[in-house]
Order: structure tokens, then sequence, then C-alpha cells
């Protein structure tokens, strides 16, 4: 059922009922917007040094990350790892130590190697060299790594990873043919006495392996490969 339908008032005294519950509706309204206001005028020091205090927190905290980066940056410009203690690291460890190496001579390098990286464990780019992709094979000294690496870092650098030039990296050695395979094929290679000039006498890596300038346009599309990209 429908309710009565709402209604002018009727007579002197329905009119004055309804003038009176006006007047205390709007005294209630006025009141409220003067509470208001009193609050505003009372707090407002306090919401001021809020803001101020949150863009000052902010502030600082912009400062200080940048500083952070300024002082990394300084730090690996005059890195250098003794063999030592690259022979020491673990395998993680020991690709972000290349990854900081590149760093160091001016790459643009993250670690991407994990589990089914298809031969890549570190990728770096270089306006002028293009992009670089290296294989670590951190080992015991005195194994040698096989002509099978080789083949799979030719077969997935630039398909794959879109890479200009491609590098298998070792703290030991590798065999005469895995060089000899890398040489024909385009695959560099740094056994542990290139790796010394690199790491240990800060060589940049493109003097080591000679490479040239000029960035390779390299017609195969470049897939952007997830990053791991975290310190240990």
């Amino acid at each position: 059922m429908k309710g009565p339908r709402p209604r002018w008032p009727r007579g002197g005294g329905e009119w004055l009922a309804a003038a009176l519950v006006a007047v205390a509706l709007l005294t209630a309204l006025v009141e409220l917007a003067a509470a208001a206001a009193e609050l505003l005028v009372r707090s407002w020091p306090v919401s001021l040094a809020a803001a101020l205090g949150g863009s000052l927190c902010g502030g600082w905290r912009a400062w200080r990350g940048a500083r952070a980066e300024r002082e990394r940056a300084a730090a690996l410009a005059t890195l250098r790892i003794r063999l030592d203690d690259l022979d020491a690291m673990g395998d993680k460890a020991f690709e972000f130590a290349l990854r900081d190496l590149l760093i160091r001579d001016g790459w643009a390098a993250r670690v991407v190697g994990r589990k089914g990286d298809q031969a890549a464990d570190v990728i770096a780019d270089q306006e002028r060299r293009g992009r670089i992709v290296l294989q670590a094979k951190h080992t015991r000294v005195g194994n040698k790594v096989r002509s099978s690496v080789m083949y799979q870092v030719k077969g997935t650098a630039g398909p794959v990873h879109g890479a200009d030039t491609a590098v298998v990296v070792t703290n030991a050695d590798l065999t005469r043919d895995a060089k000899a395979w890398g040489d024909r094929h385009q695959v560099h290679w740094l056994d542990r006495e290139r790796l010394r000039h690199w790491a240990e006498l800060g060589t940049p890596l493109h003097a080591v392996l000679r490479l040239p300038e000029g960035r390779s346009r390299r017609r195969t599309a470049r897939r952007e490969v997830p990053l791991s990209d975290a310190s240990p």
C-alpha cells in the first residue's frame, strides 16, 4: 500500500509548527558549520606540520637513495676483484660479480641467470657496442669448460636474447677445442688469465676481448628477458 502523499500545512497552527522546525534545523546547521570552522582554525598548525613532515621525510628518503646510488657507482668505478675471491664465491655471487664488473665498464647490466635461462646469466647493453650476453661457468680451478657450452651459447645468444656479442666466462679454463670453436664461430671466451686482466687488473672487457665500436644492427627481434637483478 502507498503511504499518504505529503501536503502543505493547513491553518495557522501547522504553519507555525513548520516554521519552528525549519528554524531549529537551520540553527543546527549553523552551529555545526561554526564548530567545524573552529576546529579547523585550532588544528591547522598540526595539519601543516604533518604535511611538512611528510614532505621532508619523502625528500630525505629520495636524497638518501640518490646518495647511496652515487656512492655505489663511485665504488664500482674502481672495482677490482681478486681471482681468489672469485674462486671462493658461489655460482650466484659469481654472476653478480660479473654484473658489477660490466657496470664498472659502462654497461647497463643485470643478472638473468636462473633455471631455464637458455645459456644466459648476465645481459648488458651499451650504446656503442650493443648487447652482450655472458654465460658464467664457475667451477673448481683445474676444471675445463667443454665445447658443448659454446654450442649452447651460440644457439641462443642471438636468436633468443638478441645479443651482438656472446661470451663464456669461467674462473678456470676451457678445452682447446672449445676455444678454437669459439674463435671460429664468434663466441668469445674468458679463461682464468683473461678473467684476471678484467677483474683483478681492471682492464675493460671490450679491451680484453678486442670488441669493435659501432652497434651491430641485428635483425632478430629482441625479446625481453625476465630480470632477477637483486644482489645476494
